[in-house]
């Protein structure tokens, strides 16, 4: 019998830059409650919550006077680390998924394995250094991190955009739609989704 149980995950992390709780439901209903300190930021993860279908909740004390990178890298490295805690030894899991998303004249593709080999693949093209006060460099970085602690391999492509802000919005809805179905479960996936037996 395949696991019907919630997958949910908490994850505290606290260093000298930052000061993390994040908790999420992998089954849960779109719902988030996010607060970084970056506005920007909290934006791009109420789509991820919303358009992976997962419940997310977030509180992040960071040291903004120095710049966001802390604060961004540490929240994808608890959101990598819950991720892989929800999913579990992966039984019954779909483990692939994609989506190609349009943002207005943006065009982005999101496609992921959890595959317990970590690693970011981007091809993202910024025009500009900034949207608002976000470094648009820690678009990568943040997903770079969610990858190598969830056990993922993501990759993104943009496919078409010139507007920043649009290029962000629109691979960070991606990689919710796609999330979402590489975690859903299927009735016809007997145990976990490789022929090695495990992942």
């Amino acid at each position: 019998m395949e696991p019907t149980g919630r997958r949910v995950a908490e994850r505290k992390r606290t260093t000298n830059e930052t000061d993390i709780v994040l908790r999420l439901d992998m089954d849960g209903d779109g719902a988030s409650d996010i607060d970084t300190g970056v506005g920007f930021f909290d934006h791009m993860l109420t789509h991820v919550a919303r358009h992976g279908l997962l419940s997310l909740h977030v509180r992040c004390k960071g040291d903004l006077h120095v710049d966001d990178h802390h604060t961004v890298e540490d929240i994808g490295i608890a959101l990598g680390q819950a991720l892989a805690e929800a999913v579990g030894d992966k039984t019954g899991m779909v483990r692939y998924g994609s989506a190609v998303i349009p943002m207005d004249e943006s065009l982005v593709l999101c496609a992921l394995d959890f595959s317990g080999r970590g690693g970011l693949y981007a091809d993202l093209h910024f025009a500009d250094a900034r949207i608002g006060t976000f470094a648009t460099e820690l678009v990568e970085e943040f997903f770079r991190a969610v990858a190598v602690n969830a056990g993922m391999t993501l990759h993104l492509r943009q496919i078409a955009g010139k507007n920043a802000h649009h290029i962000a919005e629109a691979a960070f809805k991606a990689f919710g739609r796609a999330l979402d179905a590489a975690t859903r479960r299927d009735e016809r996936v007997r145990g976990v989704p490789s022929t090695k037996g495990v992942l």
